[in-house]
């Protein structure tokens, strides 16, 4: 027994699920793409938005004797020091941005 031939211009029906899994497909391709652009619209806003200039150090910070810098951190309108002196005691020396002291806090363990 042969098989039943079938014409080649005769559609055959498409499945429902099949139907409803290519539409699914193309809607979250589409949400796919969409999502990666709203990401790269964003960092282009972000990374092309206004520039703050650089804040300035002063020209010179004078530490107080025997002790040595460790870390140093900057605000709008003063620059923190923190240091170890030889007794291994440290301290945040904050300073005016012209290098004037303004405050020393003693960081107790």
């Amino acid at each position: 027994m042969s098989e039943p031939v079938t014409p080649i211009n005769v559609e055959i029906p498409e499945p429902a699920s099949l139907r409803f899994l290519r539409i699914l497909v193309t809607v979250l391709t589409a949400t796919m793409i969409l999502g990666l652009l709203t990401i790269v619209v964003l960092f282009v806003i972000k990374f092309m938005g206004p520039t703050t200039a650089p804040l300035e150090l002063p020209d010179e910070i004078t530490l107080p004797a025997g002790e040595n810098a460790l870390a140093v951190t900057q605000g709008l309108n003063w620059v923190g020091v923190v240091t170890t002196g030889e007794n291994g005691i440290e301290r945040i020396h904050i300073l005016n941005l012209d290098g004037t002291p303004r405050q020393v806090v003693e960081i107790t363990p």
